[in-house]
C-alpha cells in the first residue's frame, strides 16, 4: 500500500531515538524528506547514520531543546533554510514521566515535567503552523501515553501532562480545522524505550533482581502480555500523519497492548 509520502517534508521533534526515530525511519522509508530535531547533537548524528538512505538524501538535523524558550524559532528557521518555510508533517515525540509518590514530588518536579510534556509540545506547533499551512495535506501528530486515559500509581505527573496533551489536540483539531490542518495523538502504553529500559535498570539494583525480571512483572497487566516495541507505535504515528487518514483528526488512539480498559 502506498501511503503517499513520497517527498513529504517531514519534521520529527525528538527524533533522535525510541518512538521519534523508529517514525522517521518508517516514513523516510515510504519515500519522506526527515529531518531530526534532539537537544543532543551526539544523538542526532547517531540516529541519522542509522537511517538508510530510502529516499535520495539522508535525514537532515537540528540541534534544539523544546524545554527552553526560543526552541520554536530554531525549529521554524530550520524548516524555512531547508524547505522555504513549507512543513507538511509535524510529530511531536517529546515528553518523560517521573516514577514517584504525590508526596514526594516538588514545585520543580512538576513545573519541569510540565515544560518537557506540554510547553514543549506547545511551541513546536506555534512556531511552525505558518510552515504547516504552506504544506500538502499537512499533518501533526503529538505523542500522548495510555497513562492519560488510565492512570498509573506513582506516575501522577505524567498521569495529569499527558492528559493535557489528549486535551491540546483536541482542542486543536477544531481551532486547525479551516487551515486543513489534521491533529492526532497516539497513545503508547509500556514501550521499550529508553526511559523503560533505564527505569528498569534502576528498579533492577535496587530490588536485586535482573531487568528481564522487572520487565516481566511490569507486562502481567497488559493484556498482550509484552511491552511494545518503538516500531509498533511508530506504525500509528506514520499512519495518522498520511494522506490516506485524511478524515481522521482530534483523536487519541492508543497503543498499549490493550492495558487500558475503559471504553473511551
Amino acid at each position: 500500500m502506498d501511503l503517499g509520502y513520497s517527498d513529504r517534508r517531514v519534521l520529527i521533534v525528538g527524533g533522535s531515538y525510541g518512538i521519534g526515530k523508529a517514525s522517521a525511519k518508517l516514513m523516510a522509508k515510504e519515500g519522506a524528506h526527515v529531518m531530526l530535531a534532539s537537544r543532543s547533537s551526539d544523538n542526532l548524528l547517531a540516529a541519522i547514520d542509522d537511517i538508510p538512505d530510502f529516499s535520495g538524501d539522508k535525514p537532515t538535523r537540528v540541534t534544539c531543546d523544546v524545554t527552553q524558550d526560543g526552541s520554536g524559532k530554531t525549529l521554524a528557521d530550520a524548516v524555512d533554510q531547508q524547505w522555504n518555510g513549507a512543513l507538511d508533517v509535524l510529530v511531536t515525540a517529546v515528553g518523560g514521566s517521573i516514577r514517584s509518590a504525590f508526596t514526594d514530588l516538588t514545585d520543580e518536579d512538576w513545573i519541569g515535567n510540565y515544560t518537557f510534556n506540554i510547553l514543549s509540545t506547545v511551541r513546536a506547533i506555534r512556531a511552525l503552523l505558518p510552515a504547516l499551512e504552506k504544506g500538502n495535506k499537512p499533518a501533526i501528530v503529538t505523542l500522548g501515553a495510555a497513562a492519560s486515559k488510565m492512570p498509573y500509581q506513582h506516575q501522577i505527573v505524567s498521569n495529569v501532562h499527558k492528559a493535557g496533551i489528549l486535551g491540546l489536540t483536541k482542542t486543536l483539531a477544531a481551532e486547525l480545522a479551516d487551515r486543513n490542518i489534521r491533529i492526532n495523538c497516539v497513545a503508547p502504553g509500556r514501550t521499550l524505550t529508553p526511559l523503560w529500559t533505564t527505569r528498569a535498570d534502576k528498579m533492577a539494583v535496587e530490588q536485586g533482581r535482573t531487568q528481564a525480571e522487572i520487565l516481566e512483572d511490569f507486562s502481567k497487566d497488559i493484556p498482550l502480555g509484552r511491552f511494545g516495541t518503538p516500531e509498533e507505535v511508530a506504525a500509528m504515528v506514520v499512519w495518522l500523519a498520511c494522506p490516506l487518514a485524511s478524515y481522521v483528526t482530534g483523536q487519541a488512539v492508543n497503543v498499549d497492548g490493550g492495558i487500558a480498559r475503559g471504553l473511551l
